[in-house]
């Protein structure tokens, strides 16, 4: 099912998480807290439209890593149902894409639940302060699914490159110290695939 993020909490500071990355290690948010700005992107293996964006989410991430910015990548889907997401899965995409960032695993869901995350992708950018600044879409480029019209979807585009536009404004600002570029268009994708029983009323 297609979703929006639903950009809640700006000025929040970010939830605390103790996850297992793709080398059974767990990392803990104060791990990534020290820097000049924080990215935490909900994703996952299977939803194209993260497949559409993961290479220049990868980039993204090479090029402002080095700059100071802590990116972190969390799967809260649920394997029973969608076992391309599953830990072992993840760590095999990890690895073929050779991921700069660590690639965690929300088995409970209870860290999507917490940052109220409904999509994949959908990204939740700190500044310096870890204070929400940034809750918007990666770019406007999507993968032509043939998906109808949606409201807040009047700038999609399916002709263009994945580029990481907005987010690369964002985080410039934020590295600059500065407030993340208005508006912010939401970002959009596959719902995140909840537990029976987990799924929340806004997911």
């Amino acid at each position: 099912m297609l979703k929006l993020s639903r950009q809640v909490d700006y000025g929040q500071p970010p939830r605390p998480f103790a996850l297992t990355d793709t080398h059974g290690q767990v990392r803990r948010l104060d791990e990534f807290t020290q820097g000049k700005g924080l990215l935490l992107a909900f994703i996952c293996n299977h939803c194209p439209f993260v497949q559409h964006i993961l290479p220049g989410l990868v980039d993204f991430a090479r090029d402002y890593m080095p700059q100071g910015l802590q990116v972190v990548a969390i799967s809260s889907n649920d394997p029973a149902d969608f076992p391309d997401d599953a830990p072992e899965e993840m760590a095999r995409l990890a690895q073929a894409m050779d991921f700069p960032f660590p690639y965690l695993f929300d088995a409970t869901q209870d860290v999507a639940l917490a940052y109220g995350a409904i999509c994949t992708p959908d990204f939740f950018l700190y500044d310096g302060q870890m204070k929400l600044a940034y809750c918007g879409q990666f770019d406007p480029s999507r993968p032509g699914l043939g998906h109808p019209p949606m409201e807040g979807t009047e700038t999609w585009r399916t002709s263009v490159p994945v580029t990481g536009e907005d987010m690369r404004r964002a985080a410039d600002a934020v590295l600059a110290g500065q407030p993340a570029p208005q508006p912010q268009v939401p970002s959009a994708g596959c719902n995140i695939k909840w537990k029976a029983g987990k799924d929340p009323s806004w997911g």
